[in-house]
């Protein structure tokens, strides 16, 4: 799986126009929700990222029929349903563990293996199983994975200890079938989770979005197929914004609304971008140079924590000192290594810097980095640890001096749709070998 490797010279600044599809996280979500339908449901703009091929067998392994053409995927249940997850996927992804409730409603029983996903800190599934333990069910874990049983799941109160994205998404799709009411207090309020809860409702679901972090749903008896476009992905649109920057180019990047940048827009106004922003496309340029910037990630509608792997080469580039606090993971910072192997001058401390003490401020997670702008990177040989860490290394090998080898790759192309083809485009100087 890790052989191959991409060979990146410095090319000059990028340019040109990148089209984003839908988002790799929502995409697999939507896809284990079509589960639910009684017909069949598409879903339109999806990316092709390996984690939709990922997913697409474990559901045909489940008896679920998908199909796959250009930017279209359609999904609908099988005669029958096979509520195991195959063990050869354990610790692949994050997925199983949103299959749960589904597999409880449609099967009332189920298996799925331990999960996995980058290696980017504790992701506990404790939130999930005792989300799905007050709604009825029984669990038992062992270290193959988690077997659950169900006659009925029921609605309930859940309060989440933080925010957890996976956690809402397992409640939102188990309670949507149960019986009575569920009320999530502490929900996430991601982009993501809430494309995935405007979804369930075209399938049927009784919904409702209230302040604070609260989400109400009322358990209906069954759900329909449907059909949704996937709203483009932003951390892909972040990622080749700050590509633009990065190496002194612009690049335009179609297909993602501006809403869902905001945020990142203002944080890279600050730092000395220029933006173009239209109903189609928006636009980033630094014709002034960059400023150093301290920037903490939060949950949405904060700094999203998968922006700062690319910020972080992006502050090299910048005059001055810059600090990144990490709130959201614990180990996010795994891929610093990587970068330091290329120059980039970044230290990491346990402490919280730049911003107010967050979770991991008596823990020895180093979560915080302070880097030096405006830093001489140089080619290297490294081998990536996840996924934003790998396109976080094509930036900085783009400005690097010399040549430089990045190994596993196939954790780019896990999470990115075609980014080798879209780099051609912007003119980076990129071979497979």
């Amino acid at each position: 799986m890790n052989e191959e490797a991409w060979h990146i010279e410095p090319s000059g600044p990028l340019r040109g126009d990148v089209e984003v599809r839908g988002s790799k996280n929502a995409v697999s979500k939507h896809m284990v929700a079509a589960m639910l339908g009684t017909g069949p449901s598409t879903l339109h703009n999806a990316p092709e990222v390996g984690e939709v091929g990922l997913t697409a067998a474990m559901l045909e392994a489940l008896g679920i029929h998908v199909e796959i053409t250009d930017g279209e995927i359609t999904i609908e249940q099988g005669p029958e349903i096979r509520p195991r997850v195959p063990e050869k996927y354990t610790g692949l992804n994050r997925i199983p563990i949103l299959m749960l409730g589904p597999l409880l409603h449609l099967a009332g029983e189920a298996f799925v293996p331990m999960v996995g996903g980058d290696p980017i800190g504790r992701r506990p599934v404790n939130f999930h199983l005792e989300a799905l333990r007050s709604m009825g069910a029984e669990i038992i874990e062992d270290e193959n994975g988690i077997t659950a049983k169900a006659t009925r799941l029921h609605g309930t109160r859940i309060t989440l200890p933080y925010p957890s994205v996976g956690a809402t998404e397992t409640i939102l799709m188990t309670a949507v079938l149960a019986e009575g009411k569920t009320v999530i207090k502490g929900a996430a309020m991601e982009p993501e989770v809430v494309e995935l809860a405007l979804f369930l409702q075209r399938m049927g679901a009784m919904i409702e979005l209230s302040p604070d972090r609260r989400i109400v749903i009322e358990g209906v008896e069954r759900l329909r197929g449907a059909s949704t476009w996937l709203a483009g992905d932003r951390i892909e649109a972040f990622s080749y914004l700050v590509a633009g920057l990065v190496t002194g180019g612009e690049v335009r990047v179609h297909g993602c609304p501006q809403d869902r940048l905001v945020t990142a827009i203002t944080t890279l106004a600050r730092m000395g971008a220029r933006f173009d922003i239209t109903d189609d496309w928006l636009t980033a340029s630094a014709p002034d140079g960059l400023r150093a910037a301290a920037v903490q990630t939060d949950t949405h509608p904060g700094f999203m924590t998968d922006w700062q792997t690319p910020l972080m080469v992006l502050f090299t580039r910048a005059e001055g000192m810059s600090v990144l606090h990490e709130t959201v993971f614990e180990n996010r910072l795994v891929y610093v290594p990587a970068l330091q192997k290329m120059g980039c001058e970044i230290e990491v401390f346990a402490q919280c810097l730049g911003g107010p003490a967050c979770r991991y401020h008596d823990t020895n997670a180093k979560h915080s980095a302070v880097v030096r702008g405006v830093s001489k990177l140089r080619g290297a040989d490294v081998t990536l640890p996840d996924i934003r860490a790998g396109f976080s290394a094509v930036l900085a090998a783009a400005v690097a001096d010399g040549t430089s080898t990045l190994r596993g790759v196939n954790h780019i192309e896990r999470g990115y749709h075609r980014p080798f083809d879209q780099f051609t485009s912007l003119g980076l100087k990129i071979r497979r070998g």
